[in-house]
């Protein structure tokens, strides 16, 4: 009793400089998550995703291009606090040196010094650095990881953003040095995935704020199935998690080695392989007929 009278006591500073901030019975109720009753668009919808939860009659993300979204959508919440956010400081972004010095510092204090500004430990998936982020017709995703965030280094993870449009499609791929956390923030995302010659294929639906995990180095593929956006956040065990598109990479091999996987002279309507690699989309990609036609999508 007594010790939790002194805990109490030593926290009431705190609580008292909390309260402004977060509402209190001097200023009515909590304020945090809460949107302005005239909010509309894009603020709307990402107070839902702060929150984890869908909301009513909230417009869709704004896109440039009608495909899938240029950036994550700006706040809508609104606060007692009115202080600006700082961009992320991206300096620091693809600089070898540093990355060398960071991986050479002994000990994780000495990697701190090597990083003097506070805002170079932020990563703005609204603007990312230079090298982040791969563009398809179907959509875009965004990394953050050792080579444009060197903070990372050390800590052993990393993180992709995912924006697909209708029917977007992040076509099949592995990552050779890390096993993978898929949550879905909004939208829809079908999943499918397979570890190794043997093992059968895991066939998912994923909602908003429901997750799966792909082994490492299991051959997987998101899709969105929807004529709505769909945003998902992907966390990985390594600093440097790699990625390698499968059909990319197998239709790149010698002509007689890709006959010979096949077993026979390939053609795909007509065409073959040295044409047909030329029809390969650039991830991510505009998805399965059956969406497309669903959302009177033309396939370009």
């Amino acid at each position: 009793m007594y010790t939790s009278a002194i805990l109490v006591g030593s926290l009431a500073p705190f609580l008292a400089l909390a309260a402004p901030r977060f509402g209190g019975p001097s200023d009515g109720p909590s304020k945090v998550g809460a949107t302005s009753n005239t909010a509309t668009g894009p603020s709307s919808t990402t107070t839902a995703i702060a929150l984890g939860t869908r909301a009513s009659g909230v417009a869709p993300i704004s896109t440039s291009s009608g495909l899938y979204p240029t950036s994550l959508p700006s706040s809508g919440t609104t606060t007692a606090s009115s202080d600006a956010v700082a961009p992320a400081d991206t300096s620091l972004a693809n600089d070898p040196s540093l990355i060398g010095q960071l991986f050479l510092a002994a000990k994780a204090p000495d990697r701190i010094k090597l990083i003097p500004n506070d805002a170079s430990f932020k990563f703005d998936f609204n603007s990312p650095p230079g090298q982040s982020t791969t563009t398809g017709k179907g959509g875009r995703t965004v990394r953050a990881d050792r080579q444009n965030f060197p903070p990372l280094i050390g800590t052993g993870m990393s993180m992709t953003l995912g924006f697909l449009g209708p029917c977007g499609f992040n076509t099949p791929h592995t990552h050779p040095r890390s096993a993978e956390l898929n949550l879905v923030v909004q939208g829809t995302l079908e999943t499918q995935f397979t570890c190794e010659n043997g093992a059968r294929t895991i066939h998912n639906t994923l909602g908003t704020n429901q997750m799966t995990a792909f082994p490492q180095g299991a051959l997987h593929t998101e899709f969105n199935p929807n004529c709505e956006d769909t945003i998902f956040v992907a966390g990985f065990a390594s600093e440097d998690p790699g990625v390698q598109q499968t059909a990319q990479t197998f239709f790149g091999f010698d002509q007689d080695v890709v006959e010979a996987a096949i077993g026979s002279d390939f053609t795909f309507e007509g065409k073959d392989v040295e044409q047909f690699r030329s029809l390969i989309p650039a991830n991510v990609a505009e998805g399965v007929k059956r969406c497309l036609a669903k959302c009177q999508i033309q396939r370009a």
